[in-house]
């Protein structure tokens, strides 16, 4: 007689790595991650657990749990106390992101329980939020004072890439053809015209236009390499087979100003910025004739049909009458 063995069926790898994440997650518990950062930042486990008020066998016994939960040693001794493997380095830095994110999480709820019932995160570039979003967010924020607006200032390679990667709802900034290469959408919020700032004693001072091309016989003072504004210069003075004088970087709208004012070079800004500084030095601004320095600030998210409703207020605000300039 023959004996059949039940056939059994393979349990598919994606299930079992479900399985083996959720064990992980369970055997890590916030207050070993508080602990081993103590550990680390104070270089002992003695000082970390006066620190954090608990038993230093106590703190022993947990990290030798992580280390077994982990698999790998996290900790190594030395003369005047311990220091993290680079397998703790690793933890160490995803150990501060978990309890950045909690933090983070209850901070939001907590607004949430205070009567705030909407928040946007913003980023947007140095132009939009000196030129513009001060009034346009101030009138937002006095029809919507439920919602909650965090803005952050980034250079808009940077602002589009925290749209793309979720760490904000909504940018504002100069995207060019990029939007689209990247999967985002985008809606016409302001137009910017940019000018060139000079002292009032300064030669150029007295024309009432000119083409970049011939202000780079001239010192500059620029902005970062990676702004808008900088790379439509560098692209220009390319295509003229010039390069630019560049003597000083400065990082913001008034340094510029005030290194201009003193003698350091000529620089480009917006012109709605550079009005809006006044007394920022004895300067004068003359319109440029190229047609790279009309730029457009646009609105850009993922997809503006799946923003929470809190953005999309935002958005109307913003831009009243909107057509989509870019669509995925």
């Amino acid at each position: 007689m023959r004996c059949h063995t039940p056939s059994v069926t393979p349990i598919p790898r994606s299930y079992m790595v479900q399985v083996l994440d959720r064990s992980f997650a369970r055997r890590i518990d916030l207050t070993t991650l508080q602990l081993f950062i103590a550990v680390c930042e104070r270089g002992s486990i003695a000082r970390a657990a006066t620190q954090e008020y608990v038993a230093a066998s106590a703190v022993s016994k947990r990290l030798s749990e992580l280390e077994a939960a982990i698999g790998t040693p996290l900790l190594e001794r030395h003369a005047r106390g311990v220091r993290p493997t680079p397998a703790g380095e690793s933890l160490l830095h995803h150990a501060h992101a978990v309890l950045f994110s909690l933090e983070k999480m209850q901070s939001e709820l907590s607004e949430y329980a205070e009567g705030i019932r909407g928040h946007v995160r913003v980023h947007a570039n140095i132009s939009a939020i000196v030129q513009y979003l001060p009034d346009d967010l101030g009138r937002f924020v006095d029809q919507h004072p439920t919602i909650k607006i965090d803005l952050e200032e980034h250079l808009s390679a940077e602002v589009m890439r925290a749209v793309q990667e979720g760490a904000a709802d909504l940018g504002i900034c100069h995207t060019g053809a990029r939007a689209a290469s990247q999967n985002l959408q985008a809606r016409n919020y302001k137009i910017d015209h940019l000018v060139l700032v000079v002292p009032r004693q300064h030669l150029l001072a007295r024309q009432t236009s000119i083409a970049f091309v011939d202000t780079l016989d001239w010192d500059h003072v620029g902005l970062d390499a990676k702004s808008s504004i900088y790379q439509a210069m560098h692209s220009a003075a390319q295509a003229a087979d010039r390069a630019i004088r560049l003597r000083i970087r400065v990082t913001g709208l008034d340094a510029m100003c005030r290194m201009i004012h003193n003698g350091l070079g000529i620089g480009l800004m917006p012109r709605r910025a550079f009005e809006l500084m006044h007394g920022v030095g004895h300067l004068a601004g003359v319109a440029l004739t190229d047609k790279w320095a009309t730029r457009s600030i646009e609105l850009v998210a993922r997809d503006f049909e799946s923003l929470p409703v809190s953005a999309k207020l935002l958005v109307e605000h913003l831009s009243p009458v909107v057509s989509d300039m870019t669509k995925t």
